[in-house]
């Protein structure tokens, strides 16, 4: 399955990296040293998250559309795709 949500990137005050949150994915951040590995980093932060959730057997959140979300300065939205395969459990 493919999923996407939108993380907000926050460039960091002190080097060229960023902090990215997903306001849709509680308490799912990531950090990186550029935006590149920022990106990266949410990827697998995202991907962590939906698959615990799934394990857990809870529901997914609903997406939160960019153009409702209030922005610090400076910050920006992307739009974050994961693909989980789900394997029947072999027990």
């Amino acid at each position: 399955m493919t999923f996407t949500y939108p993380a907000v990137f926050t460039p960091h005050k002190d080097d060229k990296g960023f902090h990215a949150e997903f306001p849709d994915l509680e308490l799912c951040e990531a950090d990186g040293p550029d935006l590149e590995d920022a990106i990266e980093a949410a990827r697998d932060a995202a991907y962590n998250w939906l698959s615990l959730e799934w394990e857990e057997g809870g529901d997914f959140p609903q997406q939160t559309h960019a153009e409702d979300m209030e922005l610090a300065e400076g910050a920006f939205v992307r739009q974050i795709m994961v693909r989980i395969k789900l394997l029947p459990d072999n027990d």
